[in-house]
Protein backbone atom coordinates (compact mmCIF):
# COMPACT_ATOMS: atom_id res chain seq x y z
CA UNK A 1 0.00 0.00 0.00
CA UNK A 2 1.11 3.32 -0.90
CA UNK A 3 1.30 5.63 1.53
CA UNK A 4 0.56 9.71 1.19
CA UNK A 5 1.33 12.44 3.78
CA UNK A 6 -0.44 15.29 4.67
CA UNK A 7 -0.82 17.41 7.98
CA UNK A 8 -3.80 18.00 10.12
CA UNK A 9 -3.82 21.86 11.69
CA UNK A 10 -6.10 22.78 14.50
CA UNK A 11 -4.83 25.22 14.68
CA UNK A 12 -3.29 25.85 17.74
CA UNK A 13 -1.57 29.33 18.94
CA UNK A 14 -0.06 30.77 22.21
CA UNK A 15 -2.11 33.22 23.74
CA UNK A 16 0.83 35.34 23.76
CA UNK A 17 0.56 36.01 19.72
CA UNK A 18 -1.53 38.05 17.44
CA UNK A 19 -4.45 36.85 16.20
CA UNK A 20 -4.46 38.31 12.85
CA UNK A 21 -0.91 37.33 11.95
CA UNK A 22 -1.59 33.64 12.90
CA UNK A 23 -4.35 33.79 9.70
CA UNK A 24 -1.31 34.44 7.55
CA UNK A 25 1.15 32.59 9.14
CA UNK A 26 -0.89 29.09 8.90
CA UNK A 27 -2.04 29.91 4.92
CA UNK A 28 1.62 30.33 4.28
CA UNK A 29 2.33 26.49 5.82
CA UNK A 30 -0.72 25.57 3.57
CA UNK A 31 0.74 27.11 0.31
CA UNK A 32 4.22 25.62 1.86
CA UNK A 33 2.93 22.32 1.95
CA UNK A 34 1.41 22.61 -1.39
CA UNK A 35 4.75 23.68 -2.97
CA UNK A 36 6.29 20.62 -1.33
CA UNK A 37 3.99 18.19 -3.20
CA UNK A 38 2.09 17.17 0.59
CA UNK A 39 -1.16 15.32 -0.65
CA UNK A 40 -3.74 17.13 1.69
CA UNK A 41 -4.04 19.54 4.74
CA UNK A 42 -7.34 19.62 7.33
CA UNK A 43 -8.58 22.78 9.48
CA UNK A 44 -10.49 22.58 12.49
CA UNK A 45 -13.60 23.98 14.09
CA UNK A 46 -13.11 25.57 17.36
CA UNK A 47 -15.05 28.45 19.01
CA UNK A 48 -13.71 29.05 22.58
CA UNK A 49 -10.46 28.36 24.17
CA UNK A 50 -8.60 31.30 22.45
CA UNK A 51 -5.86 28.87 21.38
CA UNK A 52 -7.46 28.00 18.29
CA UNK A 53 -9.67 31.21 16.19
CA UNK A 54 -10.72 29.37 13.02
CA UNK A 55 -14.65 29.07 13.72
CA UNK A 56 -15.43 28.55 9.84
CA UNK A 57 -12.66 25.73 8.34
CA UNK A 58 -14.64 26.67 5.12
CA UNK A 59 -13.92 29.95 4.52
CA UNK A 60 -10.28 29.36 5.62
CA UNK A 61 -10.09 26.87 3.08
CA UNK A 62 -11.42 29.17 0.32
CA UNK A 63 -8.60 31.21 1.34
CA UNK A 64 -6.11 28.65 0.59
CA UNK A 65 -7.71 27.00 -2.72
CA UNK A 66 -6.72 30.68 -3.63
CA UNK A 67 -3.75 29.97 -2.61
CA UNK A 68 -2.47 26.40 -3.71
CA UNK A 69 -2.41 24.51 -6.96
CA UNK A 70 -3.14 20.75 -6.14
CA UNK A 71 -3.19 19.90 -1.80
CA UNK A 72 -6.34 18.76 -1.14
CA UNK A 73 -8.06 20.60 1.27
CA UNK A 74 -10.17 19.27 4.29
CA UNK A 75 -12.67 20.22 6.85
CA UNK A 76 -10.99 18.73 9.75
CA UNK A 77 -13.49 18.73 10.98
CA UNK A 78 -17.22 20.46 11.07
CA UNK A 79 -18.58 19.64 14.44
CA UNK A 80 -21.87 18.76 13.40
CA UNK A 81 -24.28 19.08 16.44
CA UNK A 82 -23.57 22.80 15.45
CA UNK A 83 -24.98 23.19 12.34
CA UNK A 84 -28.21 22.56 10.29
CA UNK A 85 -27.08 19.53 8.05
CA UNK A 86 -28.53 20.72 5.15
CA UNK A 87 -26.33 24.17 5.18
CA UNK A 88 -23.74 22.30 6.33
CA UNK A 89 -24.20 20.16 3.22
CA UNK A 90 -24.63 23.07 0.87
CA UNK A 91 -21.24 25.19 2.50
CA UNK A 92 -19.06 22.28 1.35
CA UNK A 93 -20.61 21.46 -2.09
CA UNK A 94 -19.90 25.32 -2.34
CA UNK A 95 -16.37 25.16 -1.15
CA UNK A 96 -16.07 21.54 -3.57
CA UNK A 97 -17.11 23.61 -6.81
CA UNK A 98 -14.81 26.54 -5.78
CA UNK A 99 -11.69 24.23 -5.39
CA UNK A 100 -12.49 22.54 -8.38
CA UNK A 101 -12.95 19.22 -6.19
CA UNK A 102 -10.15 19.72 -4.05
CA UNK A 103 -12.07 19.48 -1.08
CA UNK A 104 -12.95 16.80 1.98
CA UNK A 105 -15.70 16.37 4.22
CA UNK A 106 -14.62 15.57 7.62
CA UNK A 107 -17.20 15.44 10.90
CA UNK A 108 -16.96 15.33 14.41
CA UNK A 109 -19.13 15.67 17.70
CA UNK A 110 -17.11 18.27 18.64
CA UNK A 111 -14.59 17.91 21.50
CA UNK A 112 -14.80 21.03 23.49
CA UNK A 113 -17.44 21.28 26.41
CA UNK A 114 -17.20 24.96 26.27
CA UNK A 115 -18.54 25.12 22.33
CA UNK A 116 -21.44 23.02 23.42
CA UNK A 117 -22.17 25.14 26.22
CA UNK A 118 -22.53 28.13 24.33
CA UNK A 119 -24.73 26.80 21.85
CA UNK A 120 -27.33 25.14 24.78
CA UNK A 121 -25.93 21.94 23.46
CA UNK A 122 -25.67 19.11 26.48
CA UNK A 123 -22.49 17.35 26.09
CA UNK A 124 -24.30 13.73 26.81
CA UNK A 125 -26.49 14.51 23.48
CA UNK A 126 -23.81 15.41 21.10
CA UNK A 127 -22.64 12.21 19.76
CA UNK A 128 -26.66 11.46 19.09
CA UNK A 129 -26.70 14.70 17.51
CA UNK A 130 -23.78 14.00 15.35
CA UNK A 131 -24.96 10.24 14.47
CA UNK A 132 -28.49 11.99 13.20
CA UNK A 133 -26.50 14.93 11.62
CA UNK A 134 -24.57 12.52 9.72
CA UNK A 135 -27.79 9.98 8.37
CA UNK A 136 -28.88 12.69 7.04
CA UNK A 137 -25.93 14.02 5.45
CA UNK A 138 -24.97 10.56 3.82
CA UNK A 139 -28.81 10.85 1.88
CA UNK A 140 -28.04 14.26 0.84
CA UNK A 141 -24.88 14.29 -0.84
CA UNK A 142 -25.28 10.65 -2.29
CA UNK A 143 -28.67 10.69 -3.31
CA UNK A 144 -30.95 13.38 -5.30
CA UNK A 145 -34.22 12.17 -3.82
CA UNK A 146 -35.76 14.73 -1.16
CA UNK A 147 -35.57 14.12 1.99
CA UNK A 148 -37.93 14.56 5.40
CA UNK A 149 -36.42 14.08 8.89
CA UNK A 150 -37.25 15.41 12.30
CA UNK A 151 -35.33 15.42 15.15
CA UNK A 152 -35.58 17.51 18.66
CA UNK A 153 -32.79 19.97 16.93
CA UNK A 154 -33.32 19.83 13.01
CA UNK A 155 -36.34 19.21 10.52
CA UNK A 156 -35.98 18.71 7.09
CA UNK A 157 -38.91 19.14 4.70
CA UNK A 158 -38.40 17.26 1.30
CA UNK A 159 -34.77 18.85 1.62
CA UNK A 160 -32.39 18.20 -1.69
CA UNK A 161 -29.39 20.35 -2.92
CA UNK A 162 -30.01 22.40 -5.18
CA UNK A 163 -26.39 22.24 -6.38
CA UNK A 164 -24.69 18.78 -6.77
CA UNK A 165 -20.68 18.09 -5.38
CA UNK A 166 -18.74 19.06 -8.02
CA UNK A 167 -16.50 15.32 -7.49
CA UNK A 168 -18.44 12.66 -8.48
CA UNK A 169 -20.24 11.03 -6.95
CA UNK A 170 -19.16 12.68 -3.97
CA UNK A 171 -16.20 14.16 -2.30
CA UNK A 172 -14.62 11.91 0.57
CA UNK A 173 -16.49 11.92 4.24
CA UNK A 174 -14.45 11.48 6.49
CA UNK A 175 -15.36 10.51 10.58
CA UNK A 176 -13.27 12.00 13.02
CA UNK A 177 -12.01 9.39 16.03
CA UNK A 178 -9.93 10.32 19.12
CA UNK A 179 -9.35 8.01 21.75
CA UNK A 180 -12.17 5.65 21.34
CA UNK A 181 -14.20 3.64 18.97
CA UNK A 182 -17.05 5.14 18.56
CA UNK A 183 -16.07 7.68 15.59
CA UNK A 184 -14.95 4.03 13.79
CA UNK A 185 -17.95 2.68 14.46
CA UNK A 186 -20.09 5.70 13.17
CA UNK A 187 -17.94 5.80 9.90
CA UNK A 188 -18.33 1.76 9.57
CA UNK A 189 -21.51 2.24 9.93
CA UNK A 190 -22.11 4.42 6.92
CA UNK A 191 -19.06 3.06 4.87
CA UNK A 192 -17.70 6.15 5.23
CA UNK A 193 -13.79 6.84 5.98
CA UNK A 194 -11.62 7.22 9.26
CA UNK A 195 -9.28 10.10 10.54
CA UNK A 196 -7.92 8.88 13.77
CA UNK A 197 -6.24 10.65 16.09
CA UNK A 198 -3.04 7.78 16.77
CA UNK A 199 -0.86 10.29 19.41
CA UNK A 200 -1.91 12.74 21.95
CA UNK A 201 1.07 13.25 23.98
CA UNK A 202 0.24 12.77 28.06
CA UNK A 203 -2.98 10.75 26.86
CA UNK A 204 -3.43 7.16 26.31
CA UNK A 205 -4.64 5.85 22.85
CA UNK A 206 -6.19 2.42 22.04
CA UNK A 207 -4.61 0.42 19.77
CA UNK A 208 -4.62 1.38 15.89
CA UNK A 209 -5.07 -2.26 14.78
CA UNK A 210 -7.88 -2.56 17.67
CA UNK A 211 -9.68 0.33 16.00
CA UNK A 212 -9.69 -0.43 12.52
CA UNK A 213 -11.42 -3.54 13.43
CA UNK A 214 -13.95 -1.97 15.39
CA UNK A 215 -14.81 0.35 11.86
CA UNK A 216 -14.87 -3.11 9.73
CA UNK A 217 -17.21 -5.29 12.49
CA UNK A 218 -19.69 -2.40 12.68
CA UNK A 219 -19.45 -2.24 8.71
CA UNK A 220 -19.93 -5.93 8.06
CA UNK A 221 -22.88 -5.94 10.75
CA UNK A 222 -24.50 -2.69 8.28
CA UNK A 223 -23.76 -4.33 4.73
CA UNK A 224 -20.86 -1.69 4.20
CA UNK A 225 -17.43 -2.11 3.38
CA UNK A 226 -14.44 0.63 5.04
CA UNK A 227 -10.86 0.79 3.25
CA UNK A 228 -7.81 1.16 4.82
CA UNK A 229 -6.44 3.12 1.70
CA UNK A 230 -8.61 5.87 2.50
CA UNK A 231 -7.71 5.67 6.39
CA UNK A 232 -6.27 8.46 7.57
CA UNK A 233 -4.16 8.74 11.16
CA UNK A 234 -2.46 11.68 13.10
CA UNK A 235 0.46 12.10 15.09
CA UNK A 236 2.31 15.00 16.57
CA UNK A 237 5.81 14.85 14.44
CA UNK A 238 8.69 17.04 13.95
CA UNK A 239 11.68 16.31 12.37
CA UNK A 240 15.14 18.11 12.44
CA UNK A 241 18.82 17.60 11.34
CA UNK A 242 19.67 15.04 14.26
CA UNK A 243 17.48 13.87 17.07
CA UNK A 244 18.92 16.16 19.63
CA UNK A 245 17.70 19.54 17.60
CA UNK A 246 14.65 18.16 16.97
CA UNK A 247 13.57 17.42 20.89
CA UNK A 248 15.39 20.76 21.63
CA UNK A 249 13.14 22.68 18.77
CA UNK A 250 9.77 21.52 20.38
CA UNK A 251 10.08 20.94 24.08
CA UNK A 252 10.05 24.26 25.47
CA UNK A 253 6.89 24.84 23.08
CA UNK A 254 5.29 21.63 24.06
CA UNK A 255 5.76 22.17 27.66
CA UNK A 256 3.61 25.09 27.58
CA UNK A 257 0.71 23.99 25.12
CA UNK A 258 0.65 21.19 27.26
CA UNK A 259 0.69 23.51 30.88
CA UNK A 260 -1.42 26.27 29.14
CA UNK A 261 -3.77 24.64 27.07
CA UNK A 262 -4.12 20.72 28.09
CA UNK A 263 -3.92 21.67 31.98
CA UNK A 264 -4.78 24.72 32.65
CA UNK A 265 -7.48 25.80 29.97
CA UNK A 266 -9.58 22.73 28.87
CA UNK A 267 -8.26 20.34 31.94
CA UNK A 268 -7.65 17.78 30.21
CA UNK A 269 -6.62 14.23 31.88
CA UNK A 270 -2.94 13.83 30.68
CA UNK A 271 0.23 13.44 31.93
CA UNK A 272 3.88 14.71 31.27
CA UNK A 273 6.89 15.28 33.51
CA UNK A 274 7.85 18.71 33.56
CA UNK A 275 11.04 19.16 31.64
CA UNK A 276 10.82 15.95 29.87
CA UNK A 277 7.86 16.36 27.94
CA UNK A 278 9.02 16.16 24.39
CA UNK A 279 11.25 12.65 25.57
CA UNK A 280 8.04 11.15 27.05
CA UNK A 281 5.73 11.82 24.05
CA UNK A 282 8.41 10.13 21.89
CA UNK A 283 8.95 7.13 24.53
CA UNK A 284 5.28 6.93 24.88
CA UNK A 285 4.68 7.00 20.98
CA UNK A 286 2.32 9.55 20.73
CA UNK A 287 4.51 11.76 19.05
CA UNK A 288 7.22 11.16 16.58
CA UNK A 289 10.08 13.39 17.09
CA UNK A 290 13.99 13.00 15.51
CA UNK A 291 16.25 12.83 12.89
CA UNK A 292 14.68 11.84 9.57
CA UNK A 293 15.92 8.09 10.10
CA UNK A 294 14.17 8.34 13.34
CA UNK A 295 10.38 9.19 11.63
CA UNK A 296 11.26 6.46 8.82
CA UNK A 297 11.48 3.80 11.63
CA UNK A 298 8.13 5.13 13.77
CA UNK A 299 5.94 5.38 10.50
CA UNK A 300 6.89 2.16 9.84
CA UNK A 301 6.47 0.91 13.17
CA UNK A 302 2.74 2.42 12.97
CA UNK A 303 1.92 0.33 9.54
CA UNK A 304 3.30 -2.85 10.87
CA UNK A 305 1.21 -2.25 14.28
CA UNK A 306 -1.81 -1.00 12.40
CA UNK A 307 -1.88 -3.29 9.59
CA UNK A 308 -1.84 -0.86 7.30
CA UNK A 309 -3.44 2.94 6.59
CA UNK A 310 -3.33 5.02 3.16
CA UNK A 311 -2.27 8.37 4.41
CA UNK A 312 -0.16 9.98 7.46
CA UNK A 313 -1.22 13.29 8.89
CA UNK A 314 1.26 15.39 10.97
CA UNK A 315 -1.02 17.07 13.96
CA UNK A 316 0.62 20.31 13.35
CA UNK A 317 1.21 22.43 16.84
CA UNK A 318 3.05 25.73 16.92
CA UNK A 319 6.07 24.02 18.99
CA UNK A 320 8.99 24.97 17.07
CA UNK A 321 9.22 28.44 15.28
CA UNK A 322 8.35 28.91 12.10
CA UNK A 323 11.31 28.45 10.25
CA UNK A 324 11.75 25.30 11.85
CA UNK A 325 8.23 23.62 11.57
CA UNK A 326 8.85 24.86 7.18
CA UNK A 327 12.11 22.55 7.70
CA UNK A 328 10.45 19.83 9.33
CA UNK A 329 7.88 19.52 6.86
CA UNK A 330 10.46 19.92 4.09
CA UNK A 331 12.83 17.06 5.54
CA UNK A 332 9.60 14.95 5.58
CA UNK A 333 8.89 15.65 2.12
CA UNK A 334 12.22 15.12 0.84
CA UNK A 335 13.65 12.35 2.54
CA UNK A 336 10.75 10.85 4.78
CA UNK A 337 8.11 10.23 2.32
CA UNK A 338 9.97 8.96 -0.55
CA UNK A 339 10.65 5.34 1.72
CA UNK A 340 6.90 5.04 1.74
CA UNK A 341 5.26 6.36 -1.26
CA UNK A 342 7.35 4.08 -3.85
CA UNK A 343 9.18 7.69 -5.54
CA UNK A 344 12.91 5.44 -4.73
CA UNK A 345 11.78 2.18 -6.09
CA UNK A 346 12.79 2.92 -9.40
CA UNK A 347 15.82 5.08 -8.79
CA UNK A 348 16.98 2.50 -6.78
CA UNK A 349 16.12 -0.54 -9.13
CA UNK A 350 18.45 1.42 -11.41
CA UNK A 351 21.23 1.58 -9.02
CA UNK A 352 21.40 -1.74 -8.38
CA UNK A 353 21.52 -2.57 -12.08
CA UNK A 354 24.17 -0.64 -13.04
CA UNK A 355 26.40 -1.39 -9.72
CA UNK A 356 25.52 -5.28 -10.62
CA UNK A 357 26.51 -5.02 -13.66
CA UNK A 358 29.48 -2.52 -13.71
CA UNK A 359 32.07 -5.10 -14.47
CA UNK A 360 30.30 -5.30 -17.83
CA UNK A 361 29.62 -1.98 -18.71
CA UNK A 362 33.30 -1.16 -18.00
CA UNK A 363 34.97 -3.52 -20.24
CA UNK A 364 32.70 -2.62 -22.77
CA UNK A 365 33.80 0.66 -22.34
CA UNK A 366 37.35 -0.22 -22.91
CA UNK A 367 36.33 -2.50 -25.71
CA UNK A 368 35.19 0.51 -27.64
CA UNK A 369 37.89 2.61 -26.40
CA UNK A 370 40.50 0.02 -28.11
CA UNK A 371 38.06 0.20 -31.61
CA UNK A 372 37.95 3.35 -31.79
CA UNK A 373 42.08 3.83 -31.16
CA UNK A 374 42.14 1.00 -34.37
CA UNK A 375 40.26 3.24 -36.59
Amino acid sequence: MTLRFGAFIPPFHSLKEDPTSNFWRDLDLVQWLDELGLDEVWIGEHHSGGWSTVSSPEVFLAAAAERTKRIKLGTGVVSLPYHHPLTAANRVVQLDHQSRGRVMFGMGAGVSPADAHMMGIAAGDQRRMMSESLEALVHLLHSEEPLTMKTDWFELNEARLHLRPYQKPCFDMMVASAGSERGMRLAGRHGLNSLTFAGRPGMEEPPLAKLWQAAEEEAAAHGKTVDRDKWRVAICVHVADTRAEALAQVQDGMANWFREYVRDTIGAEAKLPEGREAEVAVETRTAIIGSVDDAVEAIGRMLEDSGGFGTLLVNTQDWATREQTKHSYELLARYVAPNFNGALDSRRASQRWVSENRGDFAAQSREAARSAGKS
